[in-house]
């Protein structure tokens, strides 16, 4: 596994380096299993939907090593989901939608993680919701339950703690949030779909996986 490159890195090549990447995946990857790309071209049936942050150190498919086809992955900054509503976040609804009415994925994942730098703009946007950008506070402002969740219980915790402690709270409101969606609800009644929060912590090396259904999270894995 290559190092990150580094931020002084003066020779780094972006055309270079996308078109050494595509032909490392073409020989290592596509020529060995072409049997599998060719499956793939006739379909997708993933068995996961995850949200995931747009953070460039938490892809998914990385971290949670999956394969191609194996999940449906929208990413998005601080991997928000925000309740049913068809006037506004269309793309995300539409994700949703497609996901479970049509590919069927059984299980929806919402994946948080350390550092996050949408939830500490969201801890730090001001009581009176003032916001200085054009779009990441309001994006965030998602997540205000969680953000008043935790300054109510862990208000004298130092800035960071509070982050952390928001990172994982925003996920259960984005899970509460899934179910105002009328295909998801139905799903979870069904017992075709299920929905699950997660919290990867980079610099640690831990991935934590709660159930969530109807309001009530169960821890499943440390």
């Amino acid at each position: 596994m290559e190092l990150p490159v580094s931020h002084g890195q003066t020779d780094y090549n972006p055309d270079e380096r996308l078109k050494r990447g595509f032909m490392e995946f073409k020989k290592e990857k596509f020529l060995k299993h072409s049997t599998v790309f060719g499956e793939l071209a006739k379909g997708q049936s993933p068995k996961f939907m995850i949200f995931a942050c747009s953070d460039s150190r938490v892809c998914p498919s990385h971290v949670l090593n999956l394969d191609l086809g194996e999940a449906f992955v929208v990413r998005n900054i601080a991997n928000m989901v925000p309740a049913f509503n068809k006037a506004n976040h269309s793309e995300v609804g539409s994700a949703i939608e497609y996901a479970v009415l049509h590919l069927k994925v059984e299980n929806i994942v919402i994946m948080g993680h350390s550092c996050c730098g949408g939830i500490k703009a969201l801890m730090s946007i001001p009581d009176d919701g003032s916001t200085s950008t054009d779009f990441i506070e309001e994006w965030v402002k998602i997540g205000t339950p969680a953000k008043a969740k935790v300054k109510a219980e862990a208000g004298k915790a130092s800035f960071s703690e509070q982050c952390t402690r928001c990172e994982k709270e925003s996920v259960n409101v984005s899970l509460a949030n899934l179910l105002t969606y009328p295909f998801v609800k139905e799903g979870l009644e069904k017992k075709t779909l299920a929905i699950k929060g997660a919290y990867y912590d980079f610099a640690k090396g831990n991935f934590d996986i709660w159930g969530y259904e109807f309001g009530i999270s169960s821890s499943l894995t440390m």
